[in-house]
C-alpha cells in the first residue's frame, strides 16, 4: 500500500487523477477500521491532512460552506446556531476522541447508511461541492448523493471539496437508537428540520435502508396538513392524528434488514418514534420562537 500526501488541493487533484483507485483519507475513522479488520486493502492512501482549507467553514448569509475535515466537535462548538440537526448529530458521533478527527466528508466518502450526518444533511437540503482535475467543479443535490450500499455519485477521479448546508430558519432535530450510549453505530436514526420561509418540513433516515433516504410521502403529508389547517400561522399545537399519519408514513418509507444490532420490524418501529417524537419537539420550539405559548395557542 503506497501512501500519497499532498501538500496542496491542486496537487490532491493531481494525485486523484493519475491514481483513480487511491482511498481519500482526513480522520481515517473510517477507513482504518476498514483496513485494520482487513475488509479493505487499497492500493494508494491519499492523505489529505495537510491541505488546510479542507478544515475550514465560512458562513454566508444564507449557507454554511463546511470544509469535509471539520472535525465534529467544531461543528458542535461553532456552528450550532447555524445548523443545529448537524450539531445534535455530531453529538452523538462515537467517543470524544473520534468527534476530534472525524468529519462530515467521510461519512460522506464511505456512505454507509449508518452514518450520523446523513439524516441532518439530508433534512437540511445540503449541497456537496466535488472536484475534479479533469472537469472542474460541481454540486451535487444532497438527495443524488446516494447511490447504493456505501456508494456515492463521486467519480473516480473526484475528491469532496466542501458541503453547502443552508442555515436553518426554523427548529431542527436529531434522534438517534443505539445498542449503548456511545461508541455505536446507529440501530437506526431520524432528521427532521422545518423550513418557515418555504413552509415545509424536511427529513432524513439513516440505517433503515440500504441508503440514508428521505421520507418524502411523510413529508408530503405533513406539509398539507400544515398548510390547510394554518398551523404556520395560528401556531396550534399539532394534533395525535397528524403526529400518528406522520409517523406510519416515516416508517413506511423505511426498506431496512435484520442485522446484529437490530430488526428490519425493530428498526421500523423505531422510526416511527422518533418521527412523531422529534416532529413535536421541534413544532413546540417553533411555537415558543413566534411567542407563543400552549395556553395562547389553544
Amino acid at each position: 500500500m503506497d501512501f500519497l500526501r499532498p501538500a496542496s488541493w491542486e496537487e490532491a487533484l493531481a494525485a486523484k487523477a493519475e491514481h483513480p483507485t487511491a482511498v481519500p483519507i482526513a480522520g481515517g475513522t473510517d477507513v482504518m477500521v476498514e483496513i485494520n479488520f482487513d475488509h479493505r486493502r487499497p492500493e494508494y492512501l491519499l492523505d489529505l491532512n495537510r491541505i488546510s482549507e479542507l478544515a475550514q467553514w465560512e458562513v454566508g448569509a444564507d449557507s454554511v460552506r463546511l470544509g469535509p475535515s471539520v472535525p465534529y466537535t467544531k461543528i458542535m462548538e461553532n456552528l450550532r446556531t447555524e445548523l443545529p440537526g448537524l450539531a445534535l448529530a455530531s453529538h452523538t458521533v462515537a467517543s470524544p476522541q473520534i468527534r476530534n478527527r472525524g468529519g462530515v466528508g467521510g461519512n460522506l466518502g464511505c456512505a454507509s447508511p449508518a452514518g450520523d450526518a446523513h439524516p441532518s444533511l439530508l433534512s437540511s437540503g445540503a449541497d456537496v461541492e466535488v472536484e475534479s482535475q479533469a472537469r472542474g467543479v460541481r454540486l451535487i443535490p444532497i438527495d443524488e448523493f446516494y447511490k447504493g450500499v456505501k456508494r456515492n455519485a463521486l467519480e473516480a477521479d473526484e475528491l469532496i471539496k466542501a458541503v453547502h448546508i443552508p442555515k436553518a430558519d426554523g427548529p431542527q432535530q436529531f434522534s438517534k437508537v443505539g445498542t449503548r450510549n456511545a461508541m455505536v453505530i446507529a440501530v437506526c436514526a431520524f432528521g427532521l428540520a422545518l423550513h418557515p420561509e418555504t413552509r415545509t418540513v424536511r427529513t432524513g433516515i439513516g440505517s433503515a435502508a440500504p441508503t440514508p433516504i428521505r421520507a418524502k410521502a411523510a413529508e408530503e403529508f405533513l406539509n398539507a396538513a400544515l398548510e390547510e389547517g394554518g398551523f404556520w400561522d395560528n401556531g396550534k399545537i399539532i394534533t395525535p392524528s397528524i403526529a400518528k399519519q406522520f409517523a406510519q408514513l416515516a416508517s413506511g418509507a423505511c426498506n431496512p434488514i435484520d442485522d446484529v444490532r437490530g430488526t428490519a420490524n425493530y428498526r421500523r418501529h423505531a422510526v416511527g418514534v422518533m418521527a412523531r417524537r422529534t416532529l413535536m419537539w421541534t413544532w413546540e420550539s417553533y411555537r415558543g420562537d413566534n411567542g407563543r405559548t400552549l395556553e395562547g395557542a389553544a
